[in-house]
Formats: C-alpha cells, sequence, structure tokens
C-alpha cells in the first residue's frame, strides 16, 4: 500500500475524552501516515495537531467550505470523531462528496436522540459511510439499536492511551486516597459518590474536573459534612500524578463509552471501582482488575468502597492484575495498529454507495 493521507475531523470546542483519544491516536500513528486535522475551532484544531509532529491544521466550518477544502487534500480516509452521534454532521456530508476516499466514523459516547429529525439525519449520515465505529462492543450495539443500522453494523474500536509506566508512589500512612477524574456533570455521578462517602470514614477524595455541576457539588460536599475529606482543585493537565497520589480509581458515571480514565488508572496499577455501563465491563473485570457495582447506588458504592479500604492486599491483587492487561491489550499503539488496519481493508475494497444504503460492512 502507498502512504496513507488521513484527515482528522473534530467540531468540539472544548478538550474532553472524545478530543483525548483522537490526540492519542494521532501520535501513535506511523511516521509515514500524513495528517491533516480539519475543524471550526481554532485552539482545539491546534492543539489536535499539535499533537502529532508534521501534522497540519485547518480551521474550517459548514459544508460548502469543508468539501472545497477536502477536494483540494484528496485524502485516502476522512476520520469523523463525534463526541457525540450527531455531531461532524457538514464534516461528514462534505467527506461523502469526496470521488475516491473512504470515510470513517467514531461515536465516542452511545447516546440516544428524541428528536426524529436529527435521529434521521444522523441515521442516513452514518449509513453512508465506509465503516461506523464505536469505542467498545457494548457502545456499538447501542448505536446499532439507537440508530436502526442493523445488528453487528457498527465495529468496536475502544479508546486506549499511551503507557507512561506505573508511576512512583507518594508513600503515606494517612487515609486511603480516592481519586476521580472527569468533568463535573451529571453523567459522572459524582453526587452518588459523595453520598456514598458518608458512609466510608477514613478515607479522602479528590475529584479532577471542571464542569457545570460544581456549585451542586461543592454545596453537597458542605451538607454531608465532608468538606475536610473531598477536594474539588478543578481540572488537571497532570493526570498522571493525581493517579500517583491515589491509591484506588472511582467512576461511578450514569453513562459512558469506553472512558480514557478506567485505562489510564489501570495502567497506573490502580484498583478500579466503577459502574457497569456502557463498555466499561469489557475493560475492567469485576473481582479481577477492579470492582463493579450497579449505578445509582450510593450502599454498593459505599460498601465496595470499605472492601478496598480494609483488604490492603486486594488493592495490590486487583492494581497488578489491571496494570498488566492494559499495558498487554490497551495502549495507545495497539489503538493505531486496530485503526491503521481498518483503513487499510476499506482501501483494499470497493468504496461504499453514497446514494444508497445497505448494511454496512462489520
Amino acid at each position: 500500500m502507498t502512504p496513507l493521507t488521513l484527515v482528522a475531523s473534530s467540531d468540539a470546542r472544548g478538550r474532553g475524552g472524545a478530543e483525548h483519544s483522537l490526540g492519542h491516536l494521532l501520535a501513535a500513528l506511523p511516521d509515514d501516515v500524513r495528517v491533516h486535522v480539519l475543524g471550526p475551532d481554532r485552539a482545539m484544531v491546534q492543539w489536535l495537531a499539535g499533537r502529532r509532529p508534521g501534522a497540519q491544521a485547518h480551521v474550517v466550518d459548514g459544508f460548502a467550505p469543508t468539501a472545497r477544502l477536502l477536494h483540494r487534500l484528496r485524502p485516502d480516509v476522512v476520520h469523523l470523531n463525534r463526541h457525540s452521534p450527531w455531531a461532524c454532521g457538514p464534516a461528514t456530508a462534505a467527506a461523502l462528496t469526496l470521488p475516491a476516499a473512504r470515510v470513517t466514523t467514531v461515536d465516542q459516547l452511545p447516546l440516544r436522540t428524541v428528536t426524529l429529525p436529527e435521529l434521521l439525519r444522523v441515521r442516513a449520515l452514518t449509513a453512508r459511510v465506509d465503516a461506523a465505529v464505536a469505542v467498545g462492543e457494548a457502545s456499538a450495539r447501542r448505536v446499532e439499536d439507537f440508530y436502526a443500522l442493523g445488528r453487528g453494523s457498527v465495529r468496536s474500536i475502544p479508546n486506549y492511551v499511551p503507557d507512561p509506566g506505573v508511576p512512583a508512589r507518594t508513600p503515606h500512612d494517612g487515609p486511603l486516597r480516592l481519586v476521580s477524574v472527569g468533568r463535573l456533570d451529571r453523567v459522572k455521578a459524582h453526587d452518588v459518590l459523595l453520598d456514598a462517602l458518608v458512609d466510608v470514614p477514613d478515607v479522602t477524595l479528590t475529584v479532577v474536573g471542571e464542569g457545570g455541576c460544581r456549585p451542586a457539588l461543592e454545596k453537597q460536599v458542605a451538607d454531608l459534612g465532608l468538606a475536610d475529606r473531598v477536594l474539588l482543585p478543578g481540572w488537571s493537565e497532570d493526570v498522571a500524578g493525581e493517579l500517583a497520589r491515589a491509591d484506588v480509581l472511582v467512576l461511578p458515571s450514569r453513562t459512558e463509552g469506553w472512558p480514557l480514565t478506567v485505562v489510564e488508572g489501570m495502567l497506573a496499577g490502580l484498583p478500579v471501582v466503577a459502574t457497569p455501563v456502557g463498555s466499561v465491563p469489557e475493560a475492567v473485570q469485576d473481582g479481577v482488575t477492579g470492582l463493579l457495582v450497579p449505578k445509582d447506588d450510593p450502599n454498593a458504592l459505599a460498601a465496595a468502597l470499605r472492601r478496598l479500604r480494609d483488604d490492603g492486599r486486594l488493592r495490590e491483587r486487583l492494581g497488578a492484575a489491571g496494570r498488566a492487561r492494559a499495558a498487554a491489550t490497551m495502549t495507545a499503539d495497539r489503538m493505531a495498529e486496530q485503526w491503521l488496519a481498518l483503513w487499510e481493508e476499506l482501501r483494499a475494497a470497493p468504496r461504499r454507495s453514497r446514494l444508497r444504503t445497505g448494511p454496512l460492512r462489520a
């Protein structure tokens, strides 16, 4: 195969897990892949392009300008990174006008729209790309069901992260240190974690993230009398450092795709306590690499945290098993290999019809 020219598109205007996963992918691709990054937000496009030396950034918005740019660049593959299934609509439509390029979408979060016109638009676009992908098998099945795409039509390529190695732990003799990493949003269920913490004395919690739920969470911390045990320091670019200072990673989310935080915690050698939502159970094996508890259940979450608080050997066993599994199968290099194999497969196969839809290749 000749070297591949890739256009990666994101219409995000803020950095979340979806954007970090794309950045990890771009950085891990082989050197001979020529990369262009496009999107409407200058800061985001420049940040993504900066993850890969030599990548070119293009700030563009709307169907017509994007189509003109893509026809000029003549890529082999256009890769649409969708933070929700209805993201990247104009860019997807523009990519489908290219006469030879293959088009792939990746849904970072399996969300359902309740607006019929939007549902029909998402389905019409997704059914015409060469490959639709979601981050995990469970997430793929949900996208298929939400948008009537047909069973087995959406592939799974999970989000992985670079392996920084096991960080040096900060020695301490005090309470067990919990950490939760993610935006302060209702879907992350930090409110449930705070309720659980009331019944788990002798532990501290640091919630690393920022978002619209901060005032409500600060009030909840005060109302529950947790001010001396809970920190809300905001977002940190040093997530590895936050993990190195922790003993357990907690992710009590109400919904997820394939959260990067889980893989980062496993690579850091931390036991993970999480809810079995989205594709989380594909990463966290209950009783092997972490503990899974029902969502919206503070009592079950508290019980799992007390179990880890009281059993140091269990923490060590789960953390070591998680580290071994993630290092063997969940690194950014492995993710890049899977994406590159898919793109080369699509290049070798006939381009999908853009005028009529049929079963997506899986």
